[in-house]
Parts: structure tokens; C-alpha cells; sequence
């Protein structure tokens, strides 16, 4: 943090921590599809892993930043002991430093570019800014994830997760350099994102699809504009959005209703694709869009090139001045 507030993307005890957090839910009703019975049901294991993680990793952070010990007389909750929260002057989401964050993980431009610790890109989304943080985001993760993983198992919806946070990080870099970010919601927007595709690659197959796309587009729509207020990184929620949205075309498509009933046709009689002519045509360019997306952007980020150059207006998409705050200081 260069300041002397911890916000979702945090900063080095200096600055602020930015954090990356939905105030929405993304739950929708698996009621308003219509899916094949012959398809596996998955049991939901990886989500509650990355859950419990999730919550060590901010416990882990909380010992190593002993607020007593280099902030005696100004933590929160001082019963905790070495637990207890930094003053809410500096924190107020009820976490640690900043310093503390930067010290574990959290992704911070000079230190990524400069110092290539390019490892920061996937450490800082298992890193939360304080409780507040946490829960929002570990609730938001509960009722999308396990859900998703349920239909399509954990491969699937871990490597969306894991490469959208990724995503997510990588544009924030691009973008954000006078702060540090932390925070799962990133990977999250790509799940969200996922859902977005998975919905529009198996349109054919699904009932009350309308009513579903509606639902989804308000929640995104919810979710994103939340990132327009101070100290919440809302590149790093674009980024994984769209890794995610990709991806979903990518990893899951679904077959045609009744395809597996095929199998137990005699033998002569004409089999009709596994997947449509528009979910393979979807896939490729998905494919194409992915891989040269994360190569220009990687390369951009590690030339040191500043994304507020290529786009001067981009600055309003994570936060919009007001007469309430100034954005020059996130």
C-alpha cells in the first residue's frame, strides 16, 4: 500500500491494498436447465479445498502480522493476541497491513516487472484484505463453484478458476501500479464469466434459457459496476470475466441432448454430431482469442509497458471520481 488505507488491492503498509471483492450473488437456479440424465453428477470436492485455503492463507497471514507487536495500542479485537486486526484507520475490512500482504504474496507492479517475481500473478488470489473480504468472497465462491463443479467436474472448474485469476491479475498489472491487489475475485468473474458461455454454447439444450440470461447479464452487470468505487480492483474482475467467459466455450460445451442415447442404435443408421457446428466454431476462436491474449498481454506487462498508455480511459473502468472521493488516489 502507498498509503495508509487497506483496500482491495493493498499496498505495502505505504499505500493501499485494492481489494477484489463481489457484494453479489452469483447463484442461479440449475432448474432452468434442462439436462441430459445419462450425464455424470460430480461430487463437489475442490471448491471447499480452495475454501479452507483460502481461510488458512488469511490466517497465516494474520499470525505473520502480530499487530501488537509493531502496532501496540491501536489493534482491533486485541483479545486475539497476535490475531488481532490492524487499527481501521489503515484497515478498515479487519485484516492485516499491507506490508504484511506484500511481504506474503500480494501482487504489486514494481515487484512483478522489476524484481521478476512473476509468481506474484498467482499467489496474491489466495490473499484477502481483512474478514470483510474474505466472506464476500468465500460466499460468492460456495454458490457458483460448487454448483459448477457439480456438472462438470473439478478439472474443469479448477483450471477456469486458477486461469482466470491469473487473467485477472496479469490486466491488473497492466493497468494498476501504485497500489498492491489481493483477492479471489478475479477467479471468481471467471466463473461467472464461464457461466455466461457455458449458457450461450448450450443454448439448444437448456429451458427457460431467456429467463436465465437475463438473471446472469443483471448480476454481472451488478458486479462490475460495483468496481467502479474506490479501492476495488475491478481490472483484476474484467480480466478474469473474460478468461473465464472464454474458457467456458472452451471447457464446456456440452453434447447435443440425446447423443448419448446413439450408442444403442443399430448399426447403419446415420449418428448425428457430438457437439453442434456453432460450439466448435465458438471453441476455436475461444481458443485463438485465449492464447493470443495472454501472450500480448504478458508480453506488454514484462516490457514494462503501461496500459493507461494504449487506452487513456480505461482509468474510469475501476473507478469514477465523484465529489465524494478522488480516484487519483487509488
Amino acid at each position: 500500500m502507498r498509503g495508509e488505507d487497506l483496500e482491495n488491492r493493498g499496498g505495502g503498509g505505504t499505500g493501499e491494498v485494492k481489494s477484489r471483492a463481489n457484494n453479489g450473488s452469483y447463484s442461479l437456479s440449475s432448474s432452468s436447465y434442462m439436462i441430459d440424465d445419462s450425464e455424470t453428477r460430480w461430487t463437489s470436492w475442490l471448491v471447499p479445498v480452495f475454501v479452507v485455503t483460502n481461510v488458512a492463507m488469511f490466517l497465516v497471514s494474520m499470525y505473520f502480522n502480530n499487530c501488537p507487536k509493531h502496532n501496540p495500542g491501536n489493534c482491533v479485537a486485541r483479545f486475539l493476541g497476535r490475531f488481532s486486526f490492524e487499527s481501521l484507520k489503515l484497515n478498515p475490512l479487519f485484516g492485516p497491513s499491507s506490508s504484511t500482504l506484500e511481504r506474503l504474496g500480494a501482487l504489486e507492479w514494481t515487484e512483478v516487472v522489476q524484481k521478476h517475481q512473476g509468481w506474484r500473478l498467482v499467489t496474491c488470489i489466495w490473499l484477502h484484505a481483512g474478514v470483510i473480504h474474505l466472506v464476500a468472497n468465500m460466499l460468492s465462491l460456495v454458490f457458483i463453484g460448487i454448483r459448477l463443479e457439480q456438472q462438470f467436474g473439478f478439472v474443469r472448474i479448477g483450471v477456469i478458476y486458477l486461469l482466470s485469476g491469473f487473467g485477472g491479475s496479469v490486466l491488473s498489472s497492466l493497468f494498476i501500479r501504485n497500489n498492491i491487489s489481493v483477492g479471489a475475485s478475479g477467479a471468481l468473474f471467471g466463473l461467472l464469466g464461464a457461466m455466461l458461455s457455458e449458457l450461450i454454447t448450450n443454448w439448444t439444450i437448456y429451458t427457460n434459457k431467456g429467463a436465465a440470461m437475463i438473471t446472469l447479464l443483471v448480476i454481472i452487470v451488478i458486479n462490475l459496476g460495483l468496481g467502479i468505487l474506490p479501492h476495488v480492483d475491478n481490472y483484476a474482475h474484467i480480466g478474469g470475466f473474460l478468461t473465464g467467459f472464454l474458457l467456458g466455450f472452451i471447457l464446456l460445451p456440452r453434447p447435443q441432448f440425446g447423443w448419448l442415447d446413439q450408442r444403442n442404435l443399430p448399426a447403419g443408421i446415420p449418428v448425428k454430431s457430438k457437439y453442434k457446428a456453432y460450439q466448435y466454431v465458438l471453441w476455436f476462436i475461444s481458443i485463438v482469442l485465449l492464447i493470443v491474449g495472454f501472450i500480448v498481454a504478458l508480453v506488454m506487462l514484462f516490457r514494462g509497458e503501461n496500459g493507461n498508455d494504449h487506452c487513456p480511459w480505461c482509468h474510469y473502468v475501476t473507478c469514477v471520481p465523484t465529489s465524494r472521493w478522488n480516484c487519483d488516489k487509488n
